[in-house]
């Protein structure tokens, strides 16, 4: 930490040429690290020797709606395949975790049915207890980007919630196919469609998928000042409409090799007075955009747990162009790259470091509603919060120490009506973080400081995982400034 600190006041790059140096800086240790990370075991040998043993048959026992082959699909061997003895113990643990990586889960379990003696061949059996996939409930949300902004900056109003009814299914047609529907009212008037499959054809290497989303909003975020967002509300007005429909294929070759490729429209308008009174920028020209954007994913993903990895590694690279010459309203291109290394050290301790970047290919000014960058959904340091970071390129390197402090499962029993949460798994660890970033802000730095400087972040923290895949983090923070906090984070996976 203090040689991250020591080069902190010479961390203050202003042209593009430096910042993709420093993303080069910042990942290539993450790539050679990687290389080392995951080595490859033998799958196979001569099928005459008694050092490996042949699956003869697969058994699948509790799924009642997922499909077999969704189940198969995530295994790392098939029938007639042979695994060596000396890696079958944890060959075994892998593929439980790929099968828990699903999702559709809480306990997967893999043992042996059948083992015939003279020849090695065996049967195994996989025993999974299915999650419960179906979520209506109502919508009681914050309008704001954050607990912690709307607790502070809001005065935690209640005025400032949106109310309405969600509803999610994480199984629907026993195909790992997600289905999210909202009809959404208060602050953001909100209706949203989204379809996901994760396969359609034979191999199950190719899917779809399909979203819509309309909103009506009564209050905008129509600047940036001293880094935080300033909101303008019209009772009587509707100040900002939003329109997004969309689809794309996904392309899976291996178990852990993703391709994504999307295209959606976008339509938006302004109210005049947010042009007129509040900011001309706001979409640079005029009251509506409309664009065409095309958006490519490429993924690497060898995390053994990935709601809160343990160990592996995690390597993303994405590209998208808005605005593809069917008119003027935006033109953009756009490059990241994110990369997450685990490593465990003993039973209770363990390594995460995360790096990501992003950069703008085409140089001219951008709208002011598109030039996010920091402050926003996942991309943030710790200890800053309560504040957003706009620009054109942005860079972040991460780093947590973490020291599992509980591991227990409470069985509620008759307590618990629901098959899927009468056994609860929780853990916990105690986290020091410590966090550099930087964006450059090449068009709306005024009355903004943190653009175009150093950040950084460190504090304590307490995670919480609950049934596998539900993450509370409760942290105590200080940032560059001086500023420090309590600040609460959550991922709830469906």
């Amino acid at each position: 930490m203090e040689n991250d600190l020591q080069h902190l006041p010479k961390f203050k790059p202003s042209v593009l040429g430096k910042t993709r140096l420093l993303l080069v800086c910042l990942f290539l240790p993450f790539f050679l690290l990687s290389q080392n990370a995951d080595p490859s075991l033998p799958n196979a040998a001569g099928p005459n020797t008694l050092d490996y043993i042949t699956v003869a048959k697969i058994y699948i026992e509790g799924h009642k709606r997922t499909k077999t082959d969704i189940i198969l699909r995530e295994l790392d061997f098939k029938i007639g395949d042979t695994i060596h003895l000396d890696h079958l113990s944890q060959r075994l643990r892998e593929n439980e975790l790929n099968i828990m990586n699903t999702g559709l889960f809480t306990a997967a379990r893999m043992n042996f049915k059948e083992w015939e003696g003279a020849t090695n061949k065996v049967g195994l059996n996989i025993e999974v207890k299915e999650d419960w996939y179906v979520f209506p409930f109502p919508i009681v949300e914050l309008a704001d980007r954050n607990f912690n902004v709307w607790w502070r900056d809001f005065g935690h109003s209640l005025k400032r919630l949106n109310l309405g009814v969600r509803f999610y299914h994480t199984n629907f047609s026993g195909r790992r196919d997600w289905l999210k529907a909202v009809l959404q009212f208060g602050f953001t008037q909100k209706y949203e469609l989204i379809y996901t499959l994760p396969s359609f054809n034979k191999k199950q290497t190719v899917g779809l998928n399909f979203n819509l989303l309309h909103t009506r909003e009564k209050e905008i975020g129509y600047t940036t000042f001293e880094n935080k967002l300033q909101f303008q509300r019209n009772d009587n007005e509707v100040l900002f409409k939003r329109f997004r429909i969309g689809a794309g294929l996904s392309y899976r070759p291996k178990l852990d090799q993703f391709h994504e490729l999307n295209l959606t429209y976008r339509s938006h308008q302004i109210h005049e007075s947010v042009r007129q009174e509040l900011n001309p920028d706001f979409f640079l020209n005029g009251l509506r955009q409309r664009y065409f954007s095309i958006n490519y994913q490429y993924s690497v993903d060898k995390r053994d747990i990935r709601p809160y990895p343990m160990n592996g590694f995690f390597i993303s690279g994405n590209i998208t162009k808005n605005g593809l010459g069917l008119n003027g309203d935006i033109q953009s291109l756009d490059v990241s790259a994110a990369i997450q290394q685990y490593f465990s050290i003993g039973k209770k301790w363990s390594i995460a470091l995360a790096a990501k970047g992003k950069t703008g290919l085409q140089r001219g000014q951008q709208p002011y509603y598109t030039s996010r960058a920091l402050g926003y959904f996942d991309d943030y340091i710790r200890g800053y919060e309560f504040y957003v970071i706009d620009g054109l390129d942005f860079v972040y390197h991460k780093q947590a120490l973490r020291f599992k402090i509980f591991d227990k499962k409470y069985f509620w029993g008759k307590y618990m009506k629901l098959e899927s949460f009468k056994t609860m798994p929780v853990k916990a660890f105690l986290v020091a973080h410590n966090e550099l970033g930087y964006v450059n802000n090449p068009f709306y730095k005024k009355n903004n400081p943190l653009s175009n400087e150093a950040l950084w972040g460190a504090g304590l923290g307490l995670d919480v995982v609950i049934y596998y895949n539900k993450v509370i983090n409760l942290e105590y923070s200080r940032n560059h400034l001086g500023e420090q906090g309590f600040f609460l984070h959550w991922s709830f996976s469906f």
